[in-house]
């Protein structure tokens, strides 16, 4: 792959990064692959601009945050940077900045380093970093992008001369497709890669998409009608917070399900309560509890044989009432635990086809 900026030194990349021999690119790219979010009118997004407007003002805020997305590619630089040209930045007194602005980075499924934000970094500049990998051998990196902000470029810089190429294919053909709320959405883990849906994804191999809205998951029928077109291999759904009562939830939720199952009358569905523990449910908790039980219940008498219901006690089995920042948002080990329950689940379902 050229850099396009010995051909013409107007798009050469400006950096403060003190490396003599680094070269950026655009992660638009060959080699580089993007997953979970695409370029549309400028800046990244979970779904089309159009879809996100007929849905309600909050989604059509919310589906510019790039909670889900991820670049991978293969090098054996010494290093990896980023510049990152933002937007949107979040900013909350209860989210840690490196997982609402942050981006972090893996190789292969180990933890590496966070890319962390300046606090002071300003909405429409965005930021640069790097992380120092210490050898040159060949490594297949995936960088994960904000949960909470917005992205309208992002370049990557390696040492000249290193190699790059593209990274394996993830093992399921079509994403897992996820709805839900703020937590759906991966507040408030410590960084990117700390979401349930990001852990799934290295215990399995599993690419997805992330369509939780902060607020905003409500199960619209403009919703609806999107995400039963999507072509994917599962779909897990888990709006319980964001629905406004739990009339509203009697009349949606089943609702999304047959239309889901519709169009995807063989693919595995999961859905699931919001996680907390039992013992500390309220009245209208629990009867919300009982409204999701209702559409397992019903799918199982008509015979379905691929739908898995996942309640919020099993959710927090792992972390207890020891997981959330506030009684509501994950930590990192509420996120952990959900993961755990999940994947367990999914260590029965196939998606490798």
């Amino acid at each position: 792959m050229a850099d396009i900026s010995k051909t013409d030194k107007n798009f050469a990349i400006k950096t403060n990064i003190d490396k003599e021999d680094i070269e950026f690119f655009n992660v638009e790219e060959n080699p580089f692959k993007v997953y979970g979010v695409f370029k549309e009118g400028g800046i990244y997004r979970r779904m089309p601009e159009s879809v996100a407007k007929s849905v309600s003002q909050g989604v059509h805020t919310l589906h510019v945050h790039t909670a889900g997305g991820r670049v991978r590619f293969v090098t054996d630089s010494l290093y990896v940077a980023i510049i990152a040209k933002t937007d949107k930045i979040g900013k909350m007194p209860h989210f840690a900045f490196t997982g609402s602005a942050g981006f972090d980075l893996y190789d292969g499924t180990t933890y590496i380093s966070t890319f962390v934000p300046p606090v002071d970094v300003k909405e429409g500049e965005g930021y640069e970093s790097v992380i120092e990998l210490g050898t040159n051998e060949e490594r297949e990196i995936t960088i994960n992008f904000p949960l909470y902000s917005n992205v309208v470029d992002l370049y990557i810089g390696v040492q000249k001369g290193s190699v790059l190429k593209k990274a394996s294919p993830y093992k399921n053909k079509k994403p897992i497709v996820y709805y839900g709320s703020s937590i759906t959405q991966g507040g408030c883990a410590s960084r990117p890669g700390s979401s349930y849906q990001s852990i799934i994804s290295r215990r399995f191999n599993y690419d997805f998409v992330n369509l939780g809205f902060s607020g905003n998951a409500k199960a619209e029928d403009e919703m609806i009608d999107y995400i039963k077109n999507l072509d994917m291999s599962l779909f897990v759904y888990d709006y319980d917070h964001n629905a406004p009562s739990p009339e509203h939830l009697l009349k949606t939720h089943e609702k999304m399900f047959k239309a889901v199952r519709e169009k995807h009358p063989d693919m595995p569905i999961i859905m699931m309560s919001r996680p907390k523990p039992k013992v500390y449910l309220n009245d209208g908790e629990k009867e919300r509890l009982e409204i999701i039980k209702t559409t397992y219940e019903n799918a199982l008498s008509k015979g379905d044989k691929n739908v898995y219901l996942i309640d919020g006690a099993k959710l927090t089995e792992l972390c207890g009432n020891e997981g959330t920042v506030d009684n509501c948002h994950p930590t990192d080990f509420g996120f952990a635990s959900m993961a755990k329950a999940l994947g367990d689940v999914l260590e029965d379902i196939c998606l490798d086809d």
